[in-house]
């Protein structure tokens, strides 16, 4: 392993520009898709060497565009591209959710068809999976899915689609048999966005943006084929599904921006004193803050390698519950930090951008809802990790 982690380490330090060795800013994040956009050039440049590699994908097979890499190698990759400082190459749910399940459940047709654009990605998914009245209880969800003979006729609304306005295509939970028991009556869709009938409307947050959505299914023509998995065996993906979003939402920080460390905001604050914060006691609490951080990063990490092995489990939740209360105690703290700067929405003396850290506070709020809420997650890390009795 000593001479992979070399090459990596080598390979790393001819194709990584500089400029993707600093903290990412949000509107650089390189999602890909039909209309993907790159205002730093070299976040281009660094996708096609890592897509030259297979490393958007490194432990997926090479025949798919993969890098054919094991788990221990995987884990080397990422320790090096973290000790470079390196920011992702890509952003995508379908190397974080839709990939792994079509490994595992898709038709090789579909393997062919879908993963190679995924790992290139060429192709922006969306999740399209609760519905108005059916969030948690999910297996309640409404939007029906006919046969017709040559085609699917879909029919209903999902809401909370992330980027579903900026996607191509969405993977979307269907009920294709209402007389059977709720859990057994559902399947996968693979669905084309631009196929008529099909309609996106973005929800505003109290922070201002607008990455969730509703979208609307009115007679949309689906092809057989798009179907994953057997007629009506959709819930068993759905549930595989929602361990590696639960993993991978937590991985990169439910979309935050972190590029202003909390270190530095408190320095700003009180002073520093020898370049510490000059305020004991917050210094305590940020090391605190920091400590538990790390502990979550950790954490994600061995549920990676488990998620690499090719096992992915109930560990997801403790991942997932966790990330969550570590991101909205960041923001806590740093609007604490910001004082009265942080009370209005726009100006102020430590962020002359509209007050970023304020709307990463608002925009924390949903973490415990989204990816399955803190509750439900508390449910299925008492049961499934702890074995409590119902």
């Amino acid at each position: 392993m000593s001479d992979f982690r070399a090459e990596v380490r080598e390979w790393i330090a001819a194709n990584l520009p500089d400029s993707i060795r600093t903290p990412m800013p949000e509107e650089e994040i390189p999602w890909g898709g039909r209309n993907a956009s790159f205002p730093n050039p070299q976040s281009r440049q660094w996708l096609e060497a890592m897509i030259a590699k297979g490393w958007t994908a490194p432990t997926w097979p090479a025949a798919y565009g993969g890098g054919g890499l094991d788990a221990a190698q995987a884990m080397i990759l990422q320790e090096e591209l973290e000790r470079a400082n390196a920011r992702p190459a890509l952003f995508s749910f379908g190397l974080w959710m839709l990939g792994p399940v079509l490994l595992e459940y898709g038709t090789e047709e579909q393997k062919q068809r879908f993963l190679p654009p995924i790992v290139r990605g060429e192709i922006r998914w969306c999740q399209g999976y609760s519905e108005p009245g059916a969030g948690s209880d999910l297996a309640s969800l409404r939007t029906r899915a006919e046969d017709k003979g040559g085609h699917w006729l879909v029919n209903g609304q999902k809401v909370w689609t992330t980027y579903a306005d900026k996607a191509d295509w969405i993977f979307a939970l269907v009920r294709t048999d209402p007389a059977a028991p709720k859990h057994q009556g559902i399947s996968f869709l693979l669905i084309d966005l631009r196929t008529p009938g099909v309609s996106v409307r973005p929800i505003e947050l109290i922070s201002g943006s607008s990455p969730f959505c509703e979208t609307f299914f009115d007679d949309v023509k689906v092809p057989k084929e798009n179907m994953v998995g057997p007629l009506n065996g959709g819930w068993t993906i759905a549930k595989k599904l929602l361990q590696y979003e639960r993993q991978n939402v937590s991985a990169v920080g439910f979309g935050g921006d972190r590029s202003v460390r909390i270190e530095d905001l408190a320095k700003q604050a009180v002073g520093e004193v020898d370049g510490r914060i000059a305020d004991g006691a917050l210094r305590n609490r940020i090391a605190r803050h920091n400590l538990y951080d790390r502990a979550v990063d950790l954490t994600t990490r061995r549920s990676q390698i488990d998620t690499d092995s090719g096992s992915v489990g109930a560990l997801t939740s403790v991942v997932k519950y966790a990330s969550a209360k570590a991101n909205q105690a960041r923001g806590e703290l740093a609007v604490e930090l910001l004082g009265l700067d942080g009370l209005g929405w726009s100006g102020g003396n430590f962020d002359p951008r509209d007050l970023a850290e304020t709307r990463k506070w608002l925009r924390s709020k949903g973490n415990s809802i989204e990816g399955g809420t803190s509750e439900i997650n508390l449910n299925v890390i008492s049961k499934r990790v702890l074995g409590l009795p119902d």
